[in-house]
């Protein structure tokens, strides 16, 4: 009997030739609003399945690996990790597709592509989900990803790197064990020398400007005023203060706003208040 794991499997061209996986789920003509999940700057869409599973009940549901990460190939080039390249395989995705508009669900990093969506194509959103990032991110959250995501660390079986998962990301507060095997099997994936090493490209770091050269996002967070947004925080964040969380709602009145408490960054989206949130947020969406 053929294993069917839920969703099928896409090659999706970048502009350069580089093929983009993606995880496609449920039916592209249900009624709700496709949803698109943007991963955090190192994830995939391993992150997604449990809450794409349950949303492609009533939607289709994309989950795209950027290059560098998952099943998508690294790129010879680290200079083409930069964001306005990872947007733009976002838009060839999104074409290749045929769908629009879509709800967009970005995590960290995936909010921030989210909101530069808001700002070259308005149009192609109907409402966007941030979890656990905002125009301002936190510097020394910012440091500690950094210093986090440049250098692998090869671990020598699947106890080992859970171990090592619960030990570097202490305020993750996944729910269980098998929340936690499933975050560590998409964090890292086997080499060739029988040790398991992380599932990017360490070198998209170079990329990336560092925390006091980050340019003024909030013109970027406006674009989104006139959508729907609901915005998930973790009450321990360190990448989302607790100030940049209230000055997002001064900005828009009609956002929608949930704070996990004892959760750093980010909220999983297995927590039942999560769950509730979201899918609360995309029936509304939907009527």
């Amino acid at each position: 009997m053929v294993h069917d794991p839920g969703f099928r499997e896409r090659r999706i061209g970048a502009r350069d030739g580089l093929s983009l996986y993606v995880r496609d789920y449920g039916d592209p003509l249900a009624d709700g609003v496709p949803l698109l999940c943007l991963a955090g700057l190192t994830r995939n869409s391993k992150d997604f399945h449990v809450l794409a599973s349950r949303a492609a009940a009533r939607r289709w549901v994309l989950c795209l690996d950027y290059r560098g990460r998952g099943e998508s190939p690294h790129d010879p080039d680290w200079r083409n990790y930069r964001p306005e390249v990872i947007l733009d395989d976002i838009f060839q995705v999104l074409t290749a597709c045929n769908t629009h508009p879509v709800v967009v669900c970005g995590v960290s990093y995936g909010g921030l592509m989210a909101m530069a969506l808001g700002a070259m194509a308005p149009t192609l959103m109907a409402g966007v989900i941030l979890n656990d990032v905002g125009p301002e991110v936190d510097p020394e959250g910012s440091r500690r990803i950094m210093a986090y995501i440049g250098q692998d660390r090869p671990q020598p079986d699947w106890p080992s790197a859970i171990t090592t998962m619960k030990r570097t990301l202490p305020t993750l507060a996944l729910a269980d064990d098998d929340a936690w095997r499933r975050f560590t099997e998409a964090t890292y994936r086997q080499g060739a020398d029988g040790q398991l090493h992380f599932d990017w490209d360490v070198s998209l770091v170079k990329a990336l400007r560092k925390p006091e050269d980050t340019p003024d996002l909030w013109p970027l967070y406006r674009t989104l005023l006139n959508l729907p947004v609901l915005a998930l925080r973790g009450g321990l964040s360190d990448v989302l203060s607790e100030q940049t969380f209230t000055r997002m709602a001064t900005e828009k009145p009609d956002l929608l706003q949930l704070t996990v408490p004892g959760v750093g960054h980010v909220p999983s989206f297995e927590l039942p208040a999560v769950e509730h949130a979201i899918d609360d947020f995309l029936t509304r969406i939907d009527t």
